[in-house]
């Protein structure tokens, strides 16, 4: 019983999600900072006002605090943008930059739509005559 408990910990998908969840953990941290100690400075300079939780509106005796959803609105769009414009724009160029663009190698037959090799200037499957690639 111990040792399939043992393996179920040791596997290389439970590891890695383990880390995945610290790692998240972390940089939310760090997102959360980034949203609350900077970027909402920033909205209340320009606007007069980072916290609309004191926003509501009253229907009736219900009251409806639409501030509260309108800090969790502003807070998760840039929290979202953060991520966006620095991790993952940087990452798709990064990634772009050392992928290396794959070489055509195959073409189609005009005559039956086989794949035939680039540089054939006879169909396998059909047997027409193909005009060469330059």
């Amino acid at each position: 019983m111990l040792n399939g408990f043992k393996k179920f910990l040791l596997r290389g998908n439970v590891v890695e999600l383990a880390v995945a969840v610290v790692i998240g953990a972390a940089f939310t941290a760090v997102v959360t900072s980034f949203v609350k100690d900077v970027l909402n400075p920033l909205i209340a300079a320009i606007a007069g006002q980072p916290d609309f939780s004191s926003f509501s509106l009253w229907i009736g005796t219900t009251e409806i605090k639409y501030g509260l959803f309108l800090n969790a609105l502003i807070a998760f769009l840039m929290a979202a943008a953060v991520l966006y414009f620095l991790i993952v724009r940087p990452y798709e160029r990064i990634s772009a930059w050392f992928a290396k663009a794959e070489e055509i190698t195959m073409r189609e037959c005009p005559e039956c739509l086989s794949e035939i090799p680039r540089a054939a200037t006879r169909c396998a499957h059909c047997t027409a005559s193909v005009a060469p690639v330059a």
